[in-house]
């Protein structure tokens, strides 16, 4: 293998002291293609799947006390081709439909596939619980040239091993292939493949089940897609130096949110999310100085699987979540208790019902509008996914995670800890907000 010196990056441990000198030495891309004839031809996706057509890049970090890292290569990669079998979308290449809409063209050209290697251990990679493109970035292969998602495959894969005989697995993902749980059940398929096991959840893949109706019934006011006026000049905040963190919260400090949430007697009860989503909904939204008039927007995705009518199949391959939204003036949700904003949280998710998804869905093929992120946090939420569950061998991941967070206006939930009770807040913010932002996350 040709191995090529990529650019130095400078490595911090968690308390922000650089330790290491991060040299990643990129091998020469291969393209992995399906270990069998996969049908070819054009393969549909939803009006869910158009709207979040953006690249994940995520990193997983293995270290097997019993195992080295000198076969990781050659078995993820020979999984890979196995489990593209089955996932042989995953293979092909985004076009554009007749319509105008995107679609893959099933080529089974193949993922792209590459190795590398670190100059150190995984220990010194240090902090990778808040998102850092500059570091982690070196860990995931981009495709040099490719000026827009047309021009990417579907699936990036890089493997870096580091001396201490750990790994490190980088994705690079396009959103409309998949949601969450979607690539959960595709990376944990792919270790399946990896120790010789049949697949437990075998992709679904019709997507048309989830087609708009013929003609489009919009039946809802869908506020997810409202522009507002930026009354407060947010925009220009983040022209600033922008400044990533995370902000734990563990079991103690989540009940502590509920109960303050619950204190008044407005609501009858609360889940961890809904304490938790409007209470950073709060905190950013007095972070970033909006004025009391201003209309600030809440957007998070809802897991549309089980509340489909009939429920979408298990395993489906592709985009189930649907986006719901809650709009009110910055003063409002700043003046008034912790429960006005969790209620207005709870009338968002109750939204979400059968009919509400099939008018989103119709939404879009009438209008072709995409979500306007203008005044807007948009949550989302990883905390619930098993990802730490992957296995390709050499045991489950002791640290997963995205590498940058996809828009400034987007806020990431994640699960934490040995017993994945905490959750961690991952989000970016013009520096002077986030010290705001920080000081309102003590109570």
């Amino acid at each position: 293998m040709v191995l090529k010196p990529d650019a130095s990056t400078l490595m911090e441990n968690s308390n922000g002291t650089s330790v290491n000198q991060l040299r990643v030495t990129q091998g020469e891309p291969t393209l992995v293609t399906p270990a069998e004839d996969t049908e070819k031809g054009l393969y549909f996706l939803s009006n869910l799947d158009q709207n979040i057509a953006v690249i994940i890049r995520t990193i997983y970090c293995f270290k097997s006390i019993e195992k080295g890292n000198e076969q990781v290569g050659k078995v993820i990669k020979d999984a890979l081709k196995k489990v593209l079998v089955d996932y042989y979308p995953l293979a092909g290449r985004l076009t554009i439909s007749p319509e105008g809409k995107l679609i893959v063209d099933c080529t089974g050209e193949g993922a792209i596939f590459v190795e590398a290697k670190a100059n150190c251990s995984l220990e010194e990679i240090g902090d990778i619980t808040k998102p850092n493109p500059e570091t982690l970035g070196k860990l995931v292969y981009d495709v040099p040239g490719a000026k827009n998602i047309l021009e990417m495959p579907l699936l990036v894969a890089q493997v870096t091993k580091f001396k201490c005989g750990g790994f490190v697995l980088g994705l690079c993902m396009n959103h409309c292939m998949f949601d969450g749980i979607g690539a959960m059940e595709f990376v944990n398929s792919w270790g399946e493949a990896a120790r010789g096991l049949p697949l437990t959840t075998p992709p679904f893949l019709d997507r048309t089940i989830l087609k708009s109706r013929n003609p489009p019934k919009v039946e809802n006011l869908h506020q997810e897609f409202a522009q507002i006026e930026d009354k407060s000049n947010t925009a220009d905040l983040y022209n600033d130096e922008m400044q990533y963190g995370s902000v734990c919260f563990d079991p103690e400090k989540l009940e502590k949110l509920k109960a303050k949430a619950m204190k008044d007697g407005v609501l009858e009860k609360c889940t961890t999310f809904e304490a938790l989503s409007a209470f950073v909904w709060r905190a950013r939204t007095k972070a970033l100085s909006m004025l009391p008039d201003q209309q600030t927007k809440l957007l998070f995705a809802v897991d549309g699987r089980p509340k489909f009518e009939p429920p979408l199949p298990k395993g489906y391959f592709g985009n189930g979540i649907v986006l719901t939204s809650s709009i009110c003036e910055a003063g409002e949700i700043l003046e008034k208790p912790l429960s006005y904003a969790v209620g207005l949280v709870q009338d968002a998710i109750k939204m979400v019902t059968d009919g509400y998804m099939r008018s989103a869905i119709d939404y879009f093929e009438k209008t072709r509008e995409r979500p306007s992120l203008a005044c807007t946090l948009l949550i989302t939420t990883w905390s619930r996914l098993s990802f730490h569950t992957t296995d390709f061998g050499w045991g489950e991941p002791i640290l997963s995670g995205p590498v940058a967070l996809p828009d400034n206006e987007v806020i990431l939930f994640l699960s934490h800890g040995s017993e994945r009770k905490s959750i961690n807040v991952l989000l970016g913010m013009p520096a002077s907000a986030m010290k705001i932002f920080e000081e309102l996350m003590q109570f």
